[in-house]
């Protein structure tokens, strides 16, 4: 049986996932800092944001990323057919996420919120939509390996493409398993 490489996939893709995380810890501190600074304020739009839409959209990823998982250990038995159906199944979980996220936001947007009507909201907008914008990205990622895997294009041996991905996405995950509590659930 042959050793797994250390990081999976690519080592670009963790160069980069590093950086988004640079870059989201960065939004996190500032989020934290200034609620600190605004406990009531933010406390108070807090609670207009619909926690069960979030708590949905947290099962969706979390079970989209089990099936890249199974994904990852369906092409490392060499059966590209069912990484390929894993990977689409965990594409569907995204776009729940993504009609479940645009719906949320269509509530907002028709209630006239926006980055500007106040910090709570400027800081919710702005984090959520950049993660939005992370799932998207991650879906095309993952589409790309898809179609490669259902052309035979990994096997056992060299899946590196599958394993890049599915780090990328397991990057998306994470971030929202840090987003959502700190926006929705911390008092």
């Amino acid at each position: 049986m042959e050793k797994s490489k250390w990081p999976p996939g690519d080592l670009v893709i963790w160069i980069f996932i590093m950086a988004e995380l640079l870059v989201f810890g960065i939004f996190f501190a500032a989020y934290a800092f200034t609620r600190a600074n605004h406990v009531e304020l933010f406390n108070t739009y807090q609670a207009t944001l619909d926690r069960n839409a979030a708590l949905i959209n947290t099962l969706a990823l979390i079970t989209s990323s089990y099936f890249v998982v199974r994904a990852v250990a369906a092409i490392k038995m060499d059966d590209s057919r069912k990484c390929f159906q894993w990977l689409l199944a965990a594409l569907c979980m995204g776009l729940v996420f993504l009609l479940v996220k645009g719906i949320e936001y269509q509530h907002h947007f028709s209630q006239g919120i926006s980055l500007s009507t106040n910090t709570f909201y400027m800081f919710y907008l702005s984090m959520t939509f950049f993660h939005f914008l992370h799932v998207i990205l991650g879906m095309v990622i993952l589409i790309a390996v898809a179609l490669k895997a259902r052309a035979g294009g990994y096997s056992a041996r060299q899946h590196d493409g599958v394993e890049t991905g599915a780090s990328y996405w397991h990057m998306v995950d994470l971030v929202w398993m840090v987003l959502f509590p700190l926006v929705y659930v911390m008092n």
